[in-house]
């Protein structure tokens, strides 16, 4: 295990960990993005969630590449090493995001793989830029316009209150820096499925997530994600991007869920497939959490080889 900084908050280079991939900063959409790349062949795009960086991928990039596919794995707009704006995090821009970071790889299209956070955007490049999206993988995530329905269930509504909290002010990027408190640990420990929270591996995840975490204005730009999608709703922005997000999703879609993810439940993750045109498959994980690409890092990787080799 690489040691974590001590003392003081990290810096955006503690995140460039060290393995068989390879980093650099890619320009795109106006924003300086982080990318760790392993690999040759078709392009496999994977985009994290929260609280994550690219390294969450980790399994999956060396698995991709072996398998014969260029796997790139980005930190986020305002996460990582990526660049941290002030403003830019409603969906619509973090796609246009994603789809020229697509281009100024020198790719036409992409396999899109997301989980959690990274899922709502490959839902949304895949409905906005159709054509950069050759095939779609998501994880943990329904399609936002069956999110934004099932917040009429009183169980979606529980599962998401957590949300409600990082609508304050200042306050949540407080309470995810300060270093008498974890709320990071809290978050996997409850998200997770119970196998994964017992191993080394989790302990690791959770060190490298709450020093991320930490890094200056990542807080913030975490928080900004869930500010836009919950002030947005009523918002003419908001309901226009629900109103774009109704194009059917053309490429085809492998959706995987954790049977026992309490974030994005499954009864509201399952009728996702409505919205996907194209060729649509459903998975669901027996005793898994919110975090199938850690907690079952092989089958997910064998998984999203088939998928994007079009097995």
């Amino acid at each position: 295990m690489t040691a974590l900084p001590a003392d003081g908050p990290p810096d955006a280079t503690s995140v460039l960990l060290p393995g068989p991939w390879t980093h650099r900063d890619i320009s795109a959409n106006g924003v300086r993005l982080h990318i760790a790349e392993a690999g040759t062949g078709p392009l496999v795009l994977l985009l994290h969630g929260y609280p994550q960086f690219w390294w969450t991928w980790r399994t999956q990039l060396t698995a991709l590449a072996a398998a014969g596919f260029r796997a790139v794995a980005p930190d986020l707009r305002g996460y990582g090493a990526s660049d941290k704006p002030p403003r830019g995090y409603d969906l619509p821009t973090l796609s246009a995001d994603i789809a020229a970071l697509v281009r100024a790889l020198g790719e036409r299209d992409s396999v899109v793989v997301g989980h959690d956070w990274g899922g709502l955007l490959g839902w949304t490049v895949a409905a906005l830029h159709p054509r950069t999206v050759r095939r779609l993988v998501v994880l943990s995530m329904a399609h936002p316009r069956r999110l934004r329905a099932a917040m009429t269930d009183p169980r979606q509504r529980r599962a998401s209150r957590y949300a409600l909290r990082y609508q304050l002010p200042r306050l949540p990027e407080r309470m995810l820096t300060r270093a008498d408190d974890d709320p990071i640990a809290d978050l996997l420990q409850r998200w997770a499925g119970p196998d994964w929270t017992r191993t080394a591996d989790f302990a690791e995840a959770v060190d490298r997530y709450r020093s991320a975490a930490r890094i200056p204005q990542a807080a913030y730009g975490a928080m900004e994600y869930y500010r836009w999608a919950a002030r947005s709703q009523l918002r003419p922005d908001g309901l226009r991007y629900a109103r774009r997000m109704a194009a059917p999703i053309t490429a085809p879609t492998l959706q995987l869920h954790g049977a026992l993810d309490p974030s994005v439940l499954v009864s509201t993750a399952r009728g996702s497939g409505r919205y996907v045109a194209g060729a649509y498959e459903w998975r669901e994980l027996p005793g898994i959490g919110h975090f199938p690409q850690e907690e079952a890092p092989d089958a997910v990787s064998k998984a999203i080889a088939a998928w994007a080799a079009g097995d």
